[in-house]
């Protein structure tokens, strides 16, 4: 079993393996299976945020929601799609944004 496995794309996937973690890069519309299959395999899953992007939303927030193994949406180095600014969207919701 692993216990680190990135899903995102090749670039992204040939870092992560540098560091020693298990990465697979997803060819586009491959990456709910490759969620899939990581979800029995490791004990975390990192999710580039372009990966994220084309995994089946009912899928990816599935995936967020398990106990086990915890699944992390990370942003990706290109910055095709923008990673949310959780610190901006807390500060709005609770009426704090200056």
């Amino acid at each position: 079993m692993a216990s680190l496995v990135f899903i995102g794309d090749e670039v992204a996937a040939a870092g992560w393996r540098l560091a020693g973690v298990e990465a697979r890069a997803a060819m586009p519309g491959a990456e709910g299976a490759q969620l899939a299959k990581a979800l029995e395999e490791a004990q975390l899953v990192l999710v580039s945020a372009e990966a994220a992007a084309r995994i089946p939303e009912a899928d990816l927030r599935a995936a967020l929601r398990r106990l086990t193994p915890v699944t992390v949406v990370v942003p990706d180095l290109r910055e095709a799609v923008r990673y949310p600014d959780v610190a901006a969207r807390m500060k709005r919701q609770l009426g704090i944004e200056s």
